[in-house]
């Protein structure tokens, strides 16, 4: 079973305007309100790509509610825990070519809440694949990562993290299947500025070496690279007019471990996971797929090396 844990979803709610006043009534001329947080993402595109997966994690009030039933509208299990509170909502405001990002800070997570989860984690049977992703909740501290890891490495749970946190070096010793920084996190982690290639293909390799199984480093409009300790491979990205590149990072995981499980080649899941990223990062949400297997002709892949031996 695949399953995706998100500690801090979120409503995310766009609205579009002509102008933004102050100190007036402002009439949108649009709106629409999606379910969001990293691993809920990760969820709606492996349902798409025909993956099953349920979905853990926090939920609070209406807007808990909300995302509870379009993931089961959309055929995704769930089995999130409750608490009190109302699950945020973020507000994103396009007005005159403007846009306007308002992120709230949800709910408390209480620490039997917290104890809750871990002991739901470790009811996850041996062989499954978890995903967490994303940020923390107030009242969670971020070595929940590291007690995440050590449960998913001692009952050989395939753990996939997408965190920005330093704590992502402590989990590196429980041997994580697939981590997933970008460019800008794997800076971040190592107290670097700005990467050259060279720094972050040995950056990737450190993180191999410290004891990532798989490491996927998101490069944006630069595609990606794949680094294990038997390969490493450059993957271009479609070209095509950026819309929004909030979820693209979510879209290249998720579609990349959703093609592994379905068995295909590395390289096959490489580039349909390129193209994954870029068609949603060509849209104004996820990526329905339609377009995918056309991106994929656009798409180059490198062997930076093989080890055979």
């Amino acid at each position: 079973m695949i399953y995706t844990c998100t500690l801090n979803p979120a409503v995310d709610l766009f609205v579009e305007l002509d102008t933004l006043t102050p100190d007036v009534v402002n009439r949108t001329n649009a709106e629409d309100y999606i379910p969001n947080g990293k691993t809920i993402n990760i969820s709606f595109i492996l349902n798409r790509m025909g993956v099953d997966n349920k979905a853990l994690g926090y939920i609070g009030g209406f807007t808990g509610n909300f995302i509870k039933t379009e993931l089961e509208n959309q055929g995704i299990q769930t089995d999130f825990i409750e608490v009190d509170g109302i699950t945020r909502i973020n507000t994103f405001i396009r007005a005159n070519e403007q846009e306007y990002k308002i992120v709230n800070r949800g709910p408390v997570i209480p620490e039997n809440k917290v104890n809750e989860l871990l002991e739901k984690i470790g009811d996850i049977p041996s062989g499954s694949v978890l995903f967490v992703s994303g940020s923390l909740p107030r009242g969670v501290k971020d070595d929940i990562f590291v007690e995440i890891a050590k449960i998913c490495h001692q009952n050989k749970v395939k753990l996939v993290l997408d965190i920005s946190s330093k704590r992502l070096l402590d989990c590196l010793s429980y041997q994580p299947f697939i981590i997933k920084p970008n460019e800008e996190e794997l800076a971040f982690i190592f107290d670097k500025k700005q990467l050259t290639k060279e720094e972050i293909m040995e950056l990737g390799q450190n993180l191999v070496e410290q004891g990532a199984q798989q490491v996927l480093i998101s490069l944006g409009e630069k595609g990606s690279l794949y680094i294990s300790k038997e390969k490493m491979i450059r993957v271009t990205s479609p070209k095509g007019k950026v819309v929004n590149t909030a979820c693209a990072g979510d879209a290249l995981l998720g579609s990349f471990c959703g093609k592994l499980i379905q068995g295909v080649t590395l390289e096959e899941a490489l580039m349909f996971a390129s193209a994954t990223g870029a068609s949603t990062a060509f849209t104004s949400g996820l990526s329905d797929l339609s377009d995918v297997h056309e991106l994929m002709k656009q798409i180059t892949i490198y062997q930076v090396y093989q080890n055979v031996s």
